[in-house]
């Protein structure tokens, strides 16, 4: 089933890859329509997102919040499907980098970096850093559960000059990689929701407690890799512009939680400038930490 699903869908996937970008877009809208009005697609989750953050509590100002946020989502998947045709010179035309001195001199200096950012704005197309490296690019991410489309996915990421990692794999494949000095960046959308273990960390997003991922920094530690973040915005539809920012070049030196609560407040600020542009049909709020009367 999941072969045949693939090869049913595969033919629409490089049609879209094909399209030239105005042509694209326009699918996008009408991809946009049938999700928010037609099929009404996790807007339960995305309405309660932004009514907890703030960003709704205005109805008519909501509204027109949710409705840019179906649009640049399903932009956002089908940029990812183009990814697959699109060149070097035409994603570094539409996806800038600035800053990047900082990742060289680290690099000079012989320096892995720990690249984290949000799912904000073209995350994808982050994975296109290598370009302005020369560190090797890596990103963790999650497998897809269809072995096919998995393969599709890394096929496309690895066009822009990254490998992925397995989540899973990704403290043994770093160890790996700092014994035999390899120069690396990897990146690591840092701003999902882990299950809640005893150990598990809490900090406020948006005024409520949330458990948030401490997995980048705890390697950074171990490592001493110095801790980047990414701050990736949409300048106009199909293009992206990303400033580098430092959040640690010494993370041994820093206390405990001190990078995961930098970022969560940049990502924060980073959200204010635009929350259309961010992963509202995720829940962020889903685990929250338990209190006793």
């Amino acid at each position: 089933m999941k072969l045949l699903t693939y090869i049913i869908a595969l033919p629409f996937i490089y049609t879209i890859a094909l399209m030239p970008f105005r042509l694209l877009y326009i699918v996008s809208d009408v991809l946009s329509f049938v999700l928010y009005h037609v099929i009404g697609y996790r807007k339960e989750v995305v309405r309660a997102n932004l009514i907890r953050t703030g960003f709704g509590n205005d109805p008519v100002k909501r509204l027109s919040i949710e409705k840019a946020v179906y649009k640049h989502f399903c932009d956002l998947y089908l940029e990812t499907f183009k990814s697959l045709t699109l060149s070097k010179r035409q994603i570094q035309k539409r996806f800038v980098v600035h800053n990047t001195s900082i990742m060289q001199d680290l690099a000079l200096q012989g320096k892995s970096v720990i690249m984290m950012c949000g799912h904000y704005a073209s995350y994808e197309w982050l994975l296109s850093m290598g370009y302005y490296s020369d560190h090797t690019a890596y990103g963790i991410y999650a497998p897809l559960a269809n072995p096919y489309f998995d393969k599709l996915v890394i096929k496309a990421r690895r066009r822009n000059g990254a490998f992925l990692i397995p989540r899973r794999e990704t403290v043994t494949t770093i160890k790996k990689h700092a014994k035999s000095n390899h120069l690396t960046l990897y990146g690591f959308a840092s701003d999902q929701s882990p299950h809640i273990k005893k150990k598990t960390y809490f900090r406020s997003f948006f005024g409520t407690e949330v458990p948030v991922f401490t997995g980048a920094e705890r390697i950074a530690k171990e490592h001493n890799i110095p801790v980047l973040m990414a701050k990736v915005r949409r300048v106009k539809r199909g293009f992206y512009e990303t400033e580098i920012i430092v959040l640690s070049k010494e993370p041994k030196e820093v206390k405990d939680y001190e990078i995961t609560d930098q970022f969560t407040e940049e990502l924060e600020s980073l959200i204010r400038e635009d929350p259309s542009h961010y992963l509202w049909t995720h829940n962020r709020f889903k685990r929250l930490r338990k209190t006793t009367a």
